[in-house]
């Protein structure tokens, strides 16, 4: 009988914790370091270079494989903090939040780390079409005004807009190599409910707007 208590109470115990533990808070995601040798051969890759609008919603990326998505993107290539991505200047008024299942993360690049700004899945904030939830991961290319000279986007100069898009359009191809040599697919567009993603991410609408939103993964089922 002791046997039998003691058995029923290690269940018990065990599923206590299970429950806590589907109920814990989403938390910050500590990334693998990024692959920095292989790949395909540049021109290989530029051969490949296409965009998307359809994906395999049951296939996740890897760890891995979005270190090596991000470091690409706009991680720092450099000792002096210089990225892998030109902003000018070198301003970087960019910051890159990735929308996954699990949450909406920012990268931080200096530690190789999602850093978590909304619990639960909202990848749909990512964009108007509807494949955008279907894709496993869409980043979001977002710039601030309060880098660039400017206090708020409508002090921020015509000039300083056309660089922020163009710098955006640098972050963006280089998602584009990334996933050609890697074997995935992925679509840039603008078409993003910029208000709907600033309230979503507690973003500063004074001074953030979405300038991109890119989603990544793999290739539908054939």
């Amino acid at each position: 009988m002791k046997t039998l208590l003691k058995t029923a109470s290690l269940l018990a115990a065990l599923c206590a914790f299970a429950a806590a533990s589907t109920s814990l808070p989403a938390q910050n995601i500590t990334l693998p370091a990024p692959q920095k040798a292989g790949g395909m051969p540049l021109m290989e890759a530029l051969a490949k270079r296409s965009t998307a609008r359809a994906f395999d919603a049951s296939r996740e990326l890897t760890p891995q494989q979005i270190s090596n998505l991000l470091w690409a993107a706009f991680g720092i290539n450099r000792d002096d903090g210089k990225r892998t991505a030109p902003t000018a200047n070198n301003r970087q008024e960019h910051d890159l939040y990735v929308l996954l299942k699990t949450g909406s993360y920012r990268y931080d690049a200096k530690v190789n780390t999602l850093v978590l700004v909304a619990p639960g899945d909202q990848r749909e904030a990512g964009g108007k079409q509807p494949f955008v939830k279907s894709a496993p991961i869409t980043v979001l290319i977002i710039a601030d005004a309060a880098r660039m000279g400017g206090k708020t986007l409508e002090t921020l100069t015509p000039n300083n807009r056309e660089m922020a898009a163009a710098d955006a359009g640098f972050i963006a191809q280089n998602m584009y190599l990334y996933c050609a040599s890697e074997g995935l697919v992925t679509g840039v567009r603008a078409m993003v409910d910029n208000a709907k993603v600033v309230a979503a991410l507690s973003l500063k609408p004074a001074t953030q707007w979405v300038v991109l939103a890119q989603s990544v993964g793999y290739a539908p089922k054939q």
